[in-house]
């Protein structure tokens, strides 16, 4: 029977927003899955943006090819925070990293379920 516990996103220190520093690929470290293909990170991603303008930023998915790598969403200006990442399963230590058109406006906040066989 498979189990489930959720965990910070790896890429926060002690479940903290994750800052978007980078502008281009490769981007900010948001999360690595889960090593293997047995087990499976469930992941939910938010993401705000504190300047006054709409910022695009984009998420990639283990590489930086569009569309099968990619998700790439406008947030809007100081207006609280926008599911981004609704629940996409991966696994074999993938890495989640993200840009933004902004440097250090975005931030990201989720967690993942961590789902072992």
């Amino acid at each position: 029977m498979a189990t489930f516990s959720k965990r910070v996103l790896s890429g926060s220190t002690s479940g903290r927003s994750i800052l978007v520093v980078a502008t281009a690929t490769l981007g900010t470290t948001i999360h690595t899955a889960v090593t293997g293909t047995s087990d499976m990170d469930e992941i939910y991603l938010y993401a705000v943006n504190s300047s006054t303008s709409a910022v695009k930023l984009t998420i990639e998915f283990g590489g930086a090819t569009s569309p099968n790598d990619l998700i790439e969403y406008t947030v809007p200006p100081e207006n609280g925070e926008h599911l981004i990442v609704p629940g996409f399963l991966i696994q074999n230590a993938l890495v989640v990293t993200a840009f933004a058109g902004t440097a250090n406006v975005i931030t990201i906040n989720g967690w993942c379920n961590r789902i072992t066989a």
